[in-house]
């Protein structure tokens, strides 16, 4: 593996500029192309679905941060009132 100083030494390849990227444009979008195909978009139901268990598991989490809060006040408010004597 050639390090980035030995890259940056070496010389630029020939046909390699505005010109060639010009012609090799179509190659670029047939490619493209090719991998677009390649995507798997999900079905109406299928994004229903995981937005219905995004937005539950979102509120579960909301409950279980709130519980937590509260638990965590209620012990630092007991330790403080304990600490100032009353």
């Amino acid at each position: 593996m050639a390090t980035p100083s030995a890259v940056a030494a070496a010389p630029a390849k020939p046909g390699v500029g505005f010109v060639q990227s010009i012609l090799n444009m179509p190659k670029f979008f047939r490619e493209v192309r090719a991998e677009a195909r390649k995507i798997h978009w999900t079905s109406r139901s299928e994004t229903w679905i995981t937005s219905v268990m995004v937005g539950i598991m979102v509120v579960l989490a909301a409950l279980f941060f709130a519980l937590v809060n509260g638990v965590l006040n209620f012990a630092i408010t007991s330790i403080l009132k304990l600490a100032t004597g009353g």
